[in-house]
């Protein structure tokens, strides 16, 4: 049996973790503001029209552009009857990060990974090599030693003056650099850090959400669709990480999703930390073309892990057909208590289906490496698989079979 590293200080259990952002700043009009992000929709040559006053930040065809623009502008806009003008919505996360840090983790493999290991003994791990992992989130402390040498891009997709920055994706928030942990933490180079459940998985690490947690949907929408093109570029297999999300669906991250999935991209995201009643279940993960991860906690109820109450739940009139519609709960993962790396060097403990999604993303890359010629659909079909292997009983809403609490259930290692 191995042995603990006893943890000092006081930790940090954020039950929201950025899992969810704020729903009542979502697409309403902000008040005294001098700039606007806009989407533009529209005829084409009233579209490209506007393009020749209005620097386009994204670009997404017939679907319109998005642009900046100050509050005159924004007015002069709404008068155009040729034209729909919305504003994009601005997300903001429900939980601050806390300052209960540790030096060096209490566990270099977590309860999480010897879960997913189904191995309590296990003390490093693999896999998941040339499988390319991006994870969208509020950017990536590159720099720490259990990640050092993993990333392979690091971009970001919030800065005003360009939406899209080369060599640049500093996390001062902490929760993508403890989600980028998760999924492939190698324990650094003596081996004393914390291991992620693919630690030889490659890191891009997308910064869509400013250091202060929020962002735009079109920036989160834009790092999808290229995180989707650099794996045609680059002719390599991608999972998409999304701990996000937001209580209403919006239409441009969708068809980023959709887009990304039809590439063969995996996108893997948050169900939400709305629970225990159903269908309070976010988007992203609520749409059919991403699988959305629940959380599970380290106890045992009716003989196996619970989910979490603050998880959010699907539509029990799904039950049982094993068939993901929209809103519906895919699998569920470890997510309350997750120890994980942090952006200034040191570890963190926090909850949420944040930390439940990369569990899953890194299970996700395990599988891929060692079954390279399998397609997306196919990588989900085998997590679906594994999940059926491990249902999960145990908290509101879980029951015997595919559930609304826990959909299929706990996809493991082995």
């Amino acid at each position: 049996m191995k042995k603990k590293r006893v943890l000092g200080a006081a930790l940090l259990s954020m039950t929201m973790g950025l899992s969810m952002f704020s729903a009542g700043a979502f697409g309403q009009a902000p008040e005294a503001k001098e700039d606007y992000r806009v989407w533009i929709q529209g005829p084409s040559a009233e579209k490209n029209k506007l393009k020749t006053q209005y620097e386009a930040r994204w670009d997404f065809g017939d679907k319109g552009f998005t642009t900046n623009v100050n509050s005159k502008q924004y007015q002069a806009l709404l008068k155009n009857k040729n034209v729909k003008i919305q504003l994009v919505q601005e997300h903001t996360i429900d939980a601050k990060p806390g300052t209960g840090t540790e030096a060096i983790p209490s566990d270099g493999t977590p309860w999480g990974i010897e879960a997913i290991y189904n191995d309590s003994s296990i003390q490093a791990t693999s896999g998941g090599n040339g499988i390319k992992v991006a994870v969208l989130d509020t950017g990536v402390y590159t720099g720490h030693a259990d990640l050092a040498g993993s990333d392979e891009q690091c971009k970001d997709f919030t800065q005003r003056k360009n939406p899209l920055v080369n060599g640049s994706c500093n996390d001062k928030n902490g929760h993508g650099t403890h989600v980028a942990g998760t999924v492939l933490a190698h324990g650094g180079a003596n081996g004393q850090g914390v291991y992620g459940v693919a630690s030889d998985a490659d890191l891009w690490a997308y910064k869509v959400l400013n250091d202060r947690g929020s962002g735009y949907s079109d920036d989160i929408a834009g790092a999808i669709r290229h995180a989707a093109d650099e794996a045609g570029r680059t002719g390599s297999n991608v999972i998409i990480s999304m701990s996000l999300g937001s209580s209403s669906k919006d239409s441009m991250i969708a068809s980023a999703v959709d887009y990304a999935y039809g590439k063969g991209v995996l996108v893997i995201a948050a169900a939400g930390n709305s629970g225990p009643g159903s269908n309070t279940i976010g988007y992203p993960g609520a749409l059919t073309n991403a699988i959305a991860v629940a959380a599970l906690e380290n106890v045992q109820e009716n003989g196996t892990y619970r989910v979490a109450d603050f998880s959010s739940r699907g539509n029990p009139l799904t039950d049982g057909d094993y068939i993901i519609q929209e809103r519906d709960v895919e699998v569920s993962a470890p997510g309350r208590a997750i120890e994980s790396t942090w952006y200034n060097g040191s570890y963190n403990t926090i909850s949420g289906t944040s930390m439940a999604t990369p569990h899953v993303s890194g299970l996700a890359a395990k599988i891929w490496a060692s079954n390279t010629n399998m397609s997306n659909t196919q990588l989900r079909a085998e997590l679906q698989s594994r999940a059926k292997l491990n249902d999960i009983k145990g908290g509101s809403g879980a029951a015997t079979g595919d559930d609304y609490a826990s959909g299929f259930g706990f996809p493991r290692v082995k």
